[in-house]
This record gives structure tokens, C-alpha cells and sequence, in this order.
């Protein structure tokens, strides 16, 4: 059977070709500034010192409003994030003595691409990226385990997963996504382009040794 030496080189270009990709993408230098205030979706904890029954996890609603025990609704997302507690202080003065209170502003951000559970997840301004991930399984098996991207809109920044970065450090804010990466055509199909190169290099000594 006559070897064409054609096909073998469109072949052994295509190899080469594999070999060579490189996927760009479009990396913002920075994601631009977002809203410290609270959105629909995220969670207000507080937690009020001898006062459990008061202690608890406040969602805002669709209307940026929240029911809150003793104080009832509040147009939560109306008021700036450093300003919730003093607030909060303030009001509760009126039925609790001195009271002492933790506010901790839990924003709902989206955990996407090559994850386990992709989904959206409330997290809190001290968890680290990994953290985050972590919510939602972990990288799956064809997920880049070394970089995550941090996308706002159609910008997009990427952070080192290696880093003990947390959301608050990254300013994340509600509807932001963490994005995990597929891994390359490379590195997910190593097995079709070492068949590739053997089955060229054997064609190849083939028709050296003609």
C-alpha cells in the first residue's frame, strides 16, 4: 500500500498546530469599584451579646428591606455598609441596655464554571477564595486548580488560588461571580496528542529507514 507523504505532513502540521495553542483571554487590570451597601440576596448576621433570641441571619428581600426583631422593617440597602452597625447600636439602645453587637454583612456572590456544585452562596468578608470554592465542592476534574477569576460584568481579574486572599481584600460585592477555568485542550486531551506524535514519529521511521 503506497504511504502518502502528504497526509502524513498535513498530519504532522496538525500535531504541531496542537501543540502550539494557546488560549488568550480578555484579563481587566482591576474590577471596577462596586457598592459596599446591601443587595437583595445578602445576609445580615447579627449576633447580640446575652440576646440569642434576638441573634440570627436577616436576608434582604427583593425590596433591599429586612425584618429585624424589636425593630421591624428597615430599608437596609438605603443605608452605607460602615453605617449598619451604629445604626443598629443606636436603635437597639431604645430596648436593650448598653447592648453589644456584631454585624456581619455575608454577600451573595456566584461560584461558576468547571466547580462541583455551581451555584450562589453567601460569604463573609474574612473567608479566603478557597473558602469560597470550597462551597461549592471545589474544582472539578476538568477545572484549573491554580487560578480563579474574578468577574464583574465583562470585566474579569484573576487571583492566585495559592493566596490567602479574602473577599473583603478583593471588595467583592453581590453578583459578582467567582469563575473557575477549564483546563486546556492540552491538558485534558494528553492521551490524543501523545497517540498523535507516536503514530507520526512511527510513520515518520518509517520512511527513514525505506
Amino acid at each position: 500500500m503506497p504511504i502518502d507523504l502528504r497526509s502524513i505532513i498535513a498530519r504532522t502540521h496538525l500535531v504541531l498546530a496542537v501543540l502550539g495553542l494557546v488560549t488568550a483571554a480578555s484579563i481587566g487590570a482591576q474590577l471596577p469599584p462596586a457598592s459596599d451597601a446591601l443587595r437583595p440576596g445578602d445576609v445580615l448576621r447579627l449576633r447580640i451579646f446575652r440576646e440569642p433570641e434576638m441573634s440570627s441571619d436577616f436576608t434582604v428581600d427583593e425590596r433591599g428591606q429586612v425584618t429585624l426583631p424589636r425593630l421591624g422593617l428597615i430599608d437596609i440597602a438605603r443605608w452605607p455598609a460602615d453605617s449598619i452597625r451604629p445604626r443598629l447600636v443606636r436603635s437597639f439602645s431604645e430596648y436593650l441596655r448598653n447592648p453589644s453587637i456584631e454585624v456581619l454583612l455575608l454577600r451573595r456572590i456566584a461560584v461558576s464554571g468547571s466547580v462541583m456544585k455551581p451555584g450562589l452562596y453567601p460569604v463573609d468578608p474574612t473567608m479566603t477564595v478557597q473558602d469560597a470554592l470550597a462551597l461549592a465542592g471545589g474544582a472539578s476534574a476538568d477545572g484549573r486548580r491554580d487560578r480563579v477569576e474574578l468577574r464583574r460584568g465583562d470585566q474579569r481579574l484573576v487571583a492566585d488560588l495559592t493566596s490567602a486572599s479574602t473577599i473583603g481584600s478583593l471588595r467583592l460585592a453581590s453578583g459578582d461571580q467567582l469563575f473557575v477555568p477549564q483546563r486546556g485542550w492540552l491538558s485534558r486531551n494528553t492521551w490524543l496528542v501523545s497517540t498523535l506524535i507516536g503514530a507520526t514519529a512511527t510513520v515518520t521511521t518509517i520512511l527513514i529507514t525505506r
